[in-house]
């Protein structure tokens, strides 16, 4: 296989690639920074996200634990008051 034959052959990966670059040279500076800007802020907003899930599984953990003692304690107190 010569070179000219190998250079032939292209991937579509690699024409899919040429195809986006094409379209991103055809958009103002204006849109690609507001694109940019927006990318950043969806990754930065994601850390306040998983934070704010951590707490509320540890609080709804907390809030579990507390229930099956309390339910289980209440029983026991009303059976103690029965045996009058």
């Amino acid at each position: 296989m010569g070179k000219k034959d190998a250079s032939a052959t292209r991937l579509p990966v690699d024409h899919y690639r040429k195809q986006i670059g094409k379209q991103d040279y055809k958009k103002t500076k204006s849109v690609l920074k507001a694109t940019r800007l927006k990318a950043e802020a969806k990754k930065n907003s994601s850390g306040f996200r998983d934070a704010f899930l951590v707490i509320a599984a540890i609080l709804f953990f907390v809030l579990c634990v507390y229930a099956f003692f309390y339910l289980n304690l209440s029983t026991e107190i009303n059976l103690d008051v029965d045996v009058d």
